[in-house]
C-alpha cells in the first residue's frame, strides 16, 4: 500500500483542470508564511523559482506540490489535502478571479500509514 503525502479532492482536480486548460503546466507552492503564503498558490511552471529549502511533497494529477521546509517540519506527520471552494485566490495564484480558490487541509497519518511513507 502506498501512502501519499499530498492528495486532492474532486473539487480541487476540477479547478486544476480548468487552470491547466488556460495556462498549461503548473505547480503548487505553499510557503507557510503569513497572509497569501498560508494558502496553496498555483503558478505556471517556470514562473516561480523553487528554493533550496523547499520540499517536494508529491504530485497531484501530475502537478508537483512544493512546501517550505519549515511547513514540512510542522506537517511531517500529516497528509496535505488540496481542496477548492468558493472564494478568491491570493496574490499571483492562477485561481485568482475565478470565484473558486484552492485551500489546504491536513489529517494526521496513522502509525501504519506513517511507516509506509517513502520519504
Amino acid at each position: 500500500m502506498t501512502v501519499d503525502r499530498v492528495v486532492a479532492t474532486e473539487a480541487a482536480l476540477a479547478l486544476l483542470d480548468e487552470i491547466r486548460a488556460d495556462h498549461g503546466d503548473v505547480i503548487f507552492v505553499q510557503s507557510g508564511g503569513c497572509c497569501d503564503g498560508s494558502s496553496p498558490m498555483c503558478y505556471k511552471e517556470g514562473d516561480y523559482l523553487i528554493g533550496s529549502r523547499d520540499v517536494h511533497l508529491g504530485d497531484v494529477a501530475g502537478v508537483p506540490v512544493w512546501i517550505s521546509e519549515t511547513l514540512f517540519e510542522i506537517w511531517r506527520n500529516s497528509q496535505m489535502i488540496l481542496d477548492a471552494g468558493d472564494g478568491n485566490g491570493a496574490g499571483f495564484s492562477l485561481d485568482t478571479g475565478r470565484g473558486r480558490c484552492f485551500h489546504s487541509k491536513s489529517r494526521l497519518f496513522t502509525d501504519e500509514e506513517y511507516a509506509q511513507l517513502s520519504a
